[in-house]
């Protein structure tokens, strides 16, 4: 297998409701060939101990150091600094009893995909990347997926055998098409309820309209970010192909479009703007984000972003988990 989940054709038969029970042998096999991959993957460029997706700070201090640009500026103590004059900033010491929590997108719209796999294809495959690495720190990892307007809560455990579990109801979400939006707003604040102790936080979504903006506000006040965003390459643009009939996936609304090079520059202009805004209201939350498509290297970007945490960690000080 390359570095992607395998094609939409061996994909389950989504189900009318979360998959509860034993996987089936479809998914058992998808789920084995994805967290091969990303085991080897991850073996060649992590060794020992590393700065990974996990925040390298916690909850308890630790010593103060001069202030570097892209510090965190909530971390700023301010005793020292008032009394050297000079801008210092807080370590902390990595909590070694971390909880994450995975947010994962399975909405109708994840189900779109123009190349070799779908968006939800993708999330899959980030999320068990996400997933298995912080599954190495002995971190307890819980789950909130949303499809529409359902959200399903897998509580927190630690152990591979509890990323295995996530990824398989997951791997066969409920039939969500015209049941409405995604929920994410209301999933981000399920997690910002049930996350009792500051922790890290993954979002995987394609974070569709701007209902999830406040919710990813409120989220990020206290707890690390990690924004994972998927698209397909037609999101952002459309060949003039004539009369074709598009759907609404959240509303099952269809109507018939004529697609002229003047439509399509249309289009293209306005998945730019979009894309702009969106990138700047995930930026305003202070989040790192990775941004995936379909016919991209999913885990690449993830393992790049890996490597360059443990650069900063490297060339910040801060200590690694």
């Amino acid at each position: 297998m390359a570095d992607r989940p395998v094609d939409r054709h061996d994909s389950p038969a989504r189900p009318t409701h979360w998959a509860q029970g034993p996987p089936t042998d479809t998914v058992t096999e998808l789920l084995r060939t994805l967290e091969l991959t990303i085991s080897r993957r991850l073996d060649g460029v992590l060794h020992g101990n590393y700065q990974g997706l996990t925040p390298g700070h916690g909850s308890e201090p630790g010593e103060s150091r001069p202030y570097a640009p892209g510090d965190d500026v909530r971390r700023i103590d301010w005793n020292v600094t008032a009394r050297t004059q000079e801008t210092y900033i807080r370590e902390q010491i990595a909590d070694h009893d971390l909880t994450a929590w995975l947010v994962v997108d399975a909405s109708a719209t994840m189900q779109f995909g123009t190349v070799t796999n779908t968006k939800a294809q993708t999330a899959l495959a980030a999320t068990a990347a996400v997933g298995f690495l912080t599954a190495r720190n002995q971190n307890r990892v819980g789950a909130v997926m949303v499809a529409g307007p359902d959200i399903h809560v897998v509580p927190p455990r630690s152990g591979k055998n509890q990323i295995r579990a996530i990824l398989s109801t997951l791997a066969a979400p409920p039939v969500s098409d015209g049941h409405g939006k995604a929920d994410l707003a209301g999933a981000l604040d399920r997690v910002g309820a049930l996350a009792k102790r500051q922790g890290f936080v993954a979002v995987i979504s394609d974070f569709a309209g701007s209902d999830w903006t406040k919710a990813l506000g409120r989220l990020s006040l206290r707890h690390d970010l990690l924004v994972i965003t998927v698209h397909d390459p037609r999101e952002y643009d459309v060949p003039p192909i004539g009369l074709v009939q598009m759907t609404d996936p959240a509303s099952g609304r269809t109507r018939e479009v004529r697609v002229t090079e003047s439509v399509q520059r249309k289009f293209i202009t306005i998945a730019a703007e979009q894309r702009t805004t969106r990138l700047d209201e995930l930026g305003r939350t202070g989040a790192d984000t990775i941004e995936l498509t379909t016919d991209g290297d999913w885990l690449g970007s993830v393992v790049a972003h890996v490597q360059r945490r443990r650069t900063q960690a490297v060339r910040g000080g801060v200590l690694t988990r």
